[in-house]
């Protein structure tokens, strides 16, 4: 068969492929949507430099549960707080699943925390947050934690001496010790240069996740591997941070006193010889690895880009950056180290914090959740093996939950009063049984490091507040913000 003949019978195999895929999907009322080309499904209607907001248009014609295709693979967008809240928390069990994307697939296997299901996730998950709980209870809990690193970001920004910098590596050296105190049980010299190394390829491995080609993956993932790319670069990356990790747990190993648990491994290491003749454990080695994995690579990237989107934004507002500072000298003062108790005497720090968070919008796709058996919901069926979508984005901007959904706005969270007020849309850590594992940590690190920061420096840019940018430079499953040179002035 000459290769003429091989391209049409392959193009009538992927063409009978899609007609089976859609007549298998007759059988079920699913939600509408746009119409779908064979094999590509609706890759060519989304805009690869800003995708949410083409989903949002879809949402405008075809209501707040939309069916799509990722190429074949069927997926369903739920838009809008009421409909993402009574899918995650109204129909919690139904929609608790999570997506075996392939690209994560590579790299842990299916094991871990990211992004198994069933019995997996339940102990994990379950074992996960009791010991988050048991270390942040503890005598040198989270809280110390961080409020000791942020002594030494204080003291590596004033060896600045006032000169412009870079924040990226910074912050996220600073927040990355946090989980590393954590998980490993020590933190890292800013200047550490394997831990350096992780960080970049911590950096390289989330700007990738924004492109196109990690994308294309996740959809084609058999024709991408077969093309040169970045993403074989990033593939031997990670085997760098596994080896990292590999190597430290071996050292817990060796040093591990089943009494006195130090860290995240050591208390995984004593459930494994506890449970170690149990048939259906889930505490196994490789569950250990790669939720040591994800618990590194997530409480790294997330806090810290929104830290520094913080940043940024007071910079450009800088009447909000004095306010809070005022608020800050008022109730703490430039000397003591701030708490979590003091949190509730500072509302309006309180409230940019909630603000950044909400304007950055940093997961605008949320993590793809995953339907495990057929569900309905609102009338439609969701059928087993549908990716789902809660367009986190669409809950953080929608029109009738917030006055000035565009703006930034710390009255967004205040009363008329000027006290803090919750606002149930919040929810850029997700919501239900697959919400963000890290939540209580990654909101006493934005907590602590930025009234840290604010006591001690006040913050601009040689180009004045207006040269700022907070709109996103990178747009992908998650929104990165621009870069931009700021300056530390000692108070």
């Amino acid at each position: 068969m000459d290769v003429s003949s091989r391209l049409i019978l392959a193009g009538i195999i992927l063409v009978l492929l899609w007609l089976f895929s859609v007549n298998n999907s007759s059988k079920h009322r699913l939600p509408p949507g746009p119409r779908a080309l064979p094999f590509i499904g609706n890759l060519p209607q989304i805009d690869k430099t800003a995708p949410f907001k083409f989903f949002v248009k879809f949402s405008e014609t075809y209501g707040p549960v939309v069916t799509l295709y990722m190429g074949r693979r069927r997926t369903v967008a739920l838009f809008g707080y009421d409909a993402v809240k009574e899918a995650l928390v109204d129909q919690g069990d139904d929609f608790s699943g999570r997506e075996p994307l392939p690209f994560q697939l590579k790299v842990t296997k299916g094991y871990g925390l990211g992004i198994s299901n069933g019995e997996r996730w339940k102990q994990l998950r379950r074992f996960t947050l009791t010991t988050l709980r048991d270390f942040g209870m503890g005598c040198k809990g989270m809280e110390e934690w961080i409020q000791e690193e942020s002594k030494h970001l204080e003291a590596h920004i004033r060896s600045l001496k006032g000169r412009p910098f870079e924040p990226t590596f910074l912050l996220g050296c600073t927040v990355s010790n946090v989980i590393c105190c954590l998980v490993f049980g020590e933190r890292f010299d800013y200047e550490d240069k394997q831990f350096l190394r992780l960080l970049k390829i911590f950096t390289d491995l989330i700007r990738f996740n924004t492109s196109g080609m990690a994308q294309l993956y996740n959809v084609f993932p058999w024709f991408v591997e077969l093309l040169p790319g970045q993403h074989h670069t990033v593939f031997t990356q990670m085997e760098e941070v596994k080896e990292f990790i590999k190597k430290k747990i071996q050292e817990h190993k060796e040093t591990l006193d089943p009494n006195s648990p130090r860290d995240y491994i050591d208390c995984f290491l004593i459930r494994m010889n506890q449970e170690k003749d149990n048939p259906s454990t889930e505490f196994i080695h490789d569950n250990l690895a790669s939720t040591v994995m994800n618990l590194f690579f997530a409480g790294t990237e997330t806090t810290s880009t929104t830290i520094r989107y913080a940043l940024s934004a007071l910079i450009k507002y800088p009447k909000i950056q004095e306010k809070m500072r005022q608020e800050i000298d008022t109730v703490i003062g430039q000397n003591r180290c701030p708490n979590m108790e003091d949190r509730k005497s500072l509302p309006f720090t309180d409230a940019v914090i909630h603000e950044v968070q909400r304007f950055l919008d940093i997961a605008p796709f949320s993590v793809p959740h995953y339907a495990l058996k057929d569900i309905s919901f609102r009338g439609y069926t969701i059928p087993k093996g549908t990716t789902i979508l809660p367009m986190l984005h669409s809950v953080l901007k929608e029109e009738k939950q917030w006055a000035s959904p565009w703006s930034f706005k710390p009255e967004h969270f205040l009363d008329q009063n000027g006290n803090f007020k919750k606002n149930p849309a919040f929810l850029p850590f997700s919501a239900g049984k697959r919400n963000c594992v890290g939540e209580a940590l990654a909101r006493m690190e934005l907590f602590l490091f930025l009234v840290s920061l604010l006591q001690r420096f006040t913050f601009s840019c040689s180009e004045g507040p207006d040269s700022i940018n907070l709109v996103p430079q990178y747009s992908g499953f998650v929104n990165l913000p621009r870069t931009h040179d700021i300056i530390a002035t000692p108070r």
